[in-house]
């Protein structure tokens, strides 16, 4: 397993319960057993100051640390790697895996730019393709379901979203009360509100007041309302949120994707139309074709993807566990 401290700000999604109030004010977020995690944040804050390439460069060493540091999620990604992508030989799954290491710790960066760089600084970095889709959606004045997948710039993917306008993330609480503050203040340092992705009410009033939502509902879902839909060719827990949202409010859903250029520096961030035809009458349709949607965006940059997250945990009934 990830430390704690390394796990919750690598993997920002990750479901946990809501912290618990506390009656006397923030004193607590100054208490001595979260000065470590005030040093490593602060130091996290001074980093972001330095060049790109010098920026890249450690997040590359940072995830190379961490697959060594976390065998448990390089094993995880083996599996994952190895399932998906049955044609790559040994040496093929090692490369992709490092690779996949390497992009987790730039999306780390990639998460810290997204927070604290201005927009004067990001603006040369961010390279969006379809901003007309976007607008013919959020013009219609009924709310906007943003659709996305979690690669390792999802994070950035947001902030370049919400330069065309008002943008609410849907997020998964920390159960670090420090990281829970932190985090959220500073997604809505660039938007109004974060929203909890279990507060339907919440969401379904940003969408009536013709705002837009992202979110990126392509984990694991074992929960009540998950259907089992293929990804990769393989059955994979998958939550229904898209479709339901989407006929609960009737509002158009935009699928976006944001990839981390190779050579230079920035991101190519990608509009597509809103889906036609959706939601259908046919909840298992909707989920199979949002699942086909974002394996392509997957086969464009594999190494980009959350393969170190349990995609194929649960399964279906008498089926073989994969972890």
């Amino acid at each position: 397993m990830l430390p704690q401290r390394v796990k919750l700000i690598l993997y920002s999604s990750v479901p946990s319960p809501m912290p618990e109030k506390r009656s006397d004010g923030r004193l607590w977020l100054y208490s001595p057993r979260y000065w470590p995690l005030w040093f490593g944040l602060g130091l996290y804050r001074l980093v972001i100051l330095l060049p790109w390439p010098w920026i890249m460069a450690l997040g590359r060493s940072l995830g190379r640390f961490a697959m060594r540091l976390t065998p448990r999620r390089a094993r995880i990604t083996d599996i994952n790697i190895g399932m998906c992508f049955p044609d790559l030989n040994v040496i093929g799954r090692q490369q992709l895996r490092q690779q996949h290491f390497e992009s987790l710790g730039m999306g780390f960066m990639d998460m810290g730019l997204a927070w604290w760089a201005s927009d004067a600084r990001l603006q040369p970095w961010l390279h969006i393709h379809g901003v007309e889709h976007a607008q013919a959606a959020l013009c219609q004045g009924q709310g906007v379901i943003f659709l996305t997948a979690h690669f390792t710039s999802v994070e950035m993917s947001g902030r370049a979203l919400r330069s065309l306008g008002p943008m609410y993330p849907v997020y998964r609480p920390h159960q670090n009360p420090l990281l829970e503050h932190f985090v959220k203040i500073q997604r809505e340092h660039h938007t109004e509100r974060a929203i909890p992705r279990d507060d339907i009410r919440l969401l379904l009033r940003t969408l009536k007041e013709g705002k837009g939502i992202w979110f990126a509902p392509d984990q694991n879902f074992g929960h009540k309302g998950r259907l089992f839909s293929p990804f990769f060719g393989i059955l994979a827990a998958t939550n229904t949120a898209t479709s339901r949202l989407a006929r609960m409010s009737g509002v158009p859903v935009v699928p976006f994707v944001a990839f981390r250029r190779k050579d230079t520096p920035g991101y190519d961030l990608y509009i597509e139309p809103a889906l036609k035809d959706f939601p259908s009458d046919d909840p298992q349709r909707d989920t199979d074709r949002i699942n086909a949607l974002m394996e392509g965006w997957v086969r464009q940059a594999p190494a980009q993807y959350l393969w170190s997250h349990r995609r194929f945990k649960d399964r279906p009934e008498g089926d073989v566990r994969f972890y």
